[in-house]
């Protein structure tokens, strides 16, 4: 299903071999110009997806900087609409009396509709652009501002047509670990006949020091929501060293001990659609690294004549180039370790995968997608 080229390959004679023709090859791949291939670059060819593929479920979701989604985003969104469960616009901010930010989804709403993608509020503790420890306290402590809470998520899931509330609260105190499972079963009694589902830090053990593990219970969490999504993804992260973003053995171990936690068809994995730029030699605070997406990745490979490396131990594709005297490292996702997440999705028997997060565009996910699940619809 996947070829890597070689030097002196070309789309035709790729194509001639497999028994397809170029214009195939262009479109499940995107290839902006298939008369320049990177030497590296992995292929997907095309196929017949077997009838006894696993139905599962795909989340993606969908955040913008303005007062409402470009026409990017909402395009982005249509144009990955058909693998899509859920769709989730992040994200509304819960203030301190317990009133939610505003969000204009434009028309992403009726996007979403129009192709059996089920719309969800989303939920954070985001305060001055940031995850808040004290503003999740007084949301889970406070009964007056968790009942706003509950109030305004019905009332604006109402408004846009959704019966699905998600939570991210992240860097939630140790202290406030039971104070969250209590909010959540709080708010599904609340919420009746709502699903619930909420994001849950990348934990491999409970016992993990820091404050973005020490408040989250995998197991009580489990019990209660009809979902999680676990974020397996930035490990490398633009403010570190360079490196996959969500390396194929970190992403495994976490998963594994999720499910000693949780039912398996709970568990949603987490994959990010985007990988990173950096700049060399890394040095603690240097700039942050750029994101970018992998059809992006493929383009300045080309751009700067360098070669695409795969890391079969992250099982993750990376280059190197230089530009202006200064040497650049570049991970991103490719055919090749997206179908190795899916393999590692379909081995764990888990519910399906979540995706963060649209505006960048990899049509080899989609296309692979499909070959090897079908998508649940709503």
């Amino acid at each position: 299903m996947i070829y890597v080229v070689k030097s002196g390959d070309n789309l035709y004679s790729i194509a001639k071999h497999f028994g397809t023709n170029t214009a195939t090859l262009t479109s499940i791949n995107g290839l902006p110009d298939p008369d320049v291939l990177v030497v590296g670059q992995a292929l997907v060819l095309p196929s017949t997806p077997s009838p006894d593929r696993p139905m599962i479920d795909t989340n993606l979701y969908v955040e913008w900087y303005t007062e409402s989604p470009s026409q990017h985003v909402i395009d982005q969104v249509e144009k990955d609409a058909p693998g899509l469960t859920y769709m989730m616009p992040f994200a509304y901010e819960v203030l301190r009396d317990g009133s939610l930010t505003s969000m204009n989804w434009g028309k992403l709403g009726e996007v979403a509709k129009n192709h059996q993608v089920e719309s969800v509020i989303v939920l954070a503790n985001i305060e001055n652009g940031a995850f808040n420890d004290t503003l999740a306290h007084t949301i889970f402590t406070d009964d007056q501002v968790k009942q706003r809470v509950f109030e305004n998520a019905v009332a604006e899931a109402t408004v846009k047509g959704a019966t699905h509330i998600h939570t991210d609260f992240e860097y939630i105190a140790k202290e406030d670990r039971k104070n969250y499972v209590t909010f959540l079963k709080e708010l599904k009694e609340f919420a009746k006949g709502f699903t619930i589902s909420s994001s849950l830090a990348p934990k491999s053990s409970d016992n993990l020091k820091g404050k973005w593990y020490e408040g989250i219970d995998y197991k009580a969490i489990g019990e209660v929501v009809d979902f999680v999504v676990i974020m397996t993804y930035e490990w490398g992260y633009s403010g570190g060293p360079p490196m996959a973003v969500s390396p194929i053995g970190p992403v495994r171990k976490v998963l594994e001990y999720a499910k000693t936690e949780i039912e398996s068809k709970k568990i949603m994995m987490g994959q990010n659609l985007y990988g990173y730029d950096w700049t060399l030699p890394y040095k603690q605070g240097n700039a942050f690294a750029k994101a970018l997406s992998p059809q992006r990745a493929i383009q300045l490979a080309r751009e700067r004549n360098a070669a695409i490396e795969y890391d079969p131990i992250a099982q993750a594709p990376f280059f190197h180039y230089w530009k202006d005297g200064i040497e650049h490292e570049v991970w991103f996702e490719d055919a090749r370790s997206i179908q190795a997440k899916f393999k590692l999705l379909k081995e764990l028997n888990l519910l399906g995968i979540s995706y963060w997060h649209s505006g960048f565009d990899f049509p080899q996910n989609w296309y692979l997608l499909n070959e090897m699940f079908r998508v649940k619809k709503k």
